[in-house]
C-alpha cells in the first residue's frame, strides 16, 4: 500500500458509521501511512488466529480468563516496559513482529479478536492509559493488556483515577471509569498518542502524519487541524498551517477567536 492509497483508505474509513468501522483495516492504514510498502499480511493472520483459538477457549474458560489466556499467553503480546514514552510500539505491523506495543495499540488487537471470537468488549480511555472492558455472566470487568491481559479490580481502578488527579466524587463512580469508548475512538485515541509523543521529541513530520490521520477519521472534528497546524509550524511550514486552520475554521465556529489569533501570528511571521 502506497501512502496515497493509505490515505484514500482513511478518508472511506471517516466516512463510516461506527457500526461498520473497519477497526483492524484502518489501524493498518495508519500505519502504512508511516512507512508504506510493507506486508500487513502478518497482522490479519495474528488477529485470525487468535479469534480462532479464542473460540476454543470460550467454551471452558469466562471471557475474561480466554481473552488474557489466548492474547498474552499464546501469542505472548504484552506492554513494551522499555519505551513507554515514545511512538515504539504504536505500529500495528511492528508490534506484531515484535509482540510488544503500547496499551491503545493492544487493545485494538484485543478488540479485533474479541469480536470475530463473538465476545463482546470495548476500549475504556481510562486516565493515562487504554483498558479493555469485557462483558461477563457476572458483569463488566475490566482488562490491561500492557500488563499481559490481568484483571483490574475495582479498588485499582479507583487508585489509577485517583493518581491521575480525578476527584473522589469520580474516581469511585466505576460507570464512569469503566465507560466504553467506540472503535474509532479507540484509533483516534492511538494516533492521539502518538501526535503527543512526537511533538515532545521533536518528530513534527511523525506528528503532523498522525493529526492528519485523524483528521481523515473523524472530519467533522476540527481539532485534529489544529494539531496539524501546530506540527507545520515547527517545521516552518507556515502556508500549510494556515491552510490546516482554514480548515479548522470552516468545521468550528467555536474555535473562530483562537485560530483567528493563530492565523494572524503566522501571518506576521510571514511578512
Amino acid at each position: 500500500m502506497t501512502r496515497e492509497e493509505a490515505i484514500a483508505f482513511l478518508e472511506y474509513a471517516g466516512k463510516t458509521d461506527d457500526n461498520s468501522f473497519p477497526t483492524l483495516e484502518a489501524t493498518i492504514a495508519c500505519a502504512l501511512h508511516d512507512v508504506p510498502f510493507r506486508d500487513a499480511s502478518p497482522v490479519r493472520q495474528l488477529v485470525e488466529d487468535a479469534a480462532k483459538r479464542l473460540r476454543e477457549r470460550v467454551e471452558k474458560e469466562s471471557p475474561d480468563e480466554a481473552l488474557t489466556e489466548t492474547m498474552a499467553g499464546d501469542f505472548r503480546l504484552n506492554g513494551d516496559l522499555l519505551n513507554d514514552e515514545s511512538t515504539v510500539g504504536a505500529d500495528i505491523i511492528d508490534v506484531t513482529e515484535s509482540r510488544r506495543g503500547l496499551s491503545a495499540l493492544l487493545v485494538i488487537l484485543y478488540l479485533e479478536a474479541a469480536r470475530r471470537a463473538g465476545l463482546e468488549a470495548a476500549a475504556v480511555d481510562f486516565p493515562g492509559h487504554v483498558l479493555l472492558r469485557v462483558e461477563t455472566p457476572d458483569g463488566p470487568v475490566a482488562l490491561d493488556p500492557f500488563s499481559q491481559g490481568r484483571l483490574v479490580l475495582p479498588s485499582e481502578l479507583t487508585r489509577r483515577a485517583l493518581h491521575a488527579g480525578l476527584t473522589l466524587h469520580v474516581a469511585d463512580r466505576l460507570d464512569l471509569l469503566m465507560a466504553p469508548i467506540s472503535e474509532r475512538q479507540a484509533v483516534l485515541r492511538l494516533q492521539n498518542i502518538i501526535f503527543a509523543r512526537a511533538m515532545q521529541m521533536g518528530e513534527y513530520e511523525l506528528a503532523e502524519r498522525s493529526a492528519y490521520r485523524r483528521a481523515l477519521l473523524d472530519p467533522a472534528d476540527h481539532r485534529p487541524w489544529l494539531d496539524v497546524a501546530t506540527a507545520r509550524e515547527r517545521q516552518g511550514i507556515l502556508h500549510g498551517a494556515m491552510a490546516a486552520i482554514a480548515h479548522a475554521r470552516e468545521l468550528s465556529e467555536t474555535s473562530e477567536v483562537s485560530t483567528a489569533y493563530s492565523l494572524h501570528k503566522l501571518r506576521l511571521r510571514l511578512n
